[in-house]
């Protein structure tokens, strides 16, 4: 198997995105493990910055 660090968010359709999105915060929710939680909210952060938008316009444009 290849060694990798890092992942490609370009390889992923924007309906996976919300799924893994939306499977990190029922995950947390149902579990009440708060890393669930805050995986979720790390990665919401982190595309929102790189899409130039806030988080609330990023969850939008995935559900679209």
């Amino acid at each position: 198997m290849e060694e990798f660090s890092t992942i490609s968010v370009e390889e992923i359709s924007k309906e996976d995105m919300l799924l893994i999105i939306k499977a990190l915060e029922y995950t947390g929710e149902q579990t009440n493990i708060s890393s669930f939680i805050e995986l979720k909210n790390t990665i919401v952060k982190q595309l929102s910055i790189l899409a130039n938008a806030t988080e609330a316009e990023f969850i939008e444009f995935l559900q679209k």
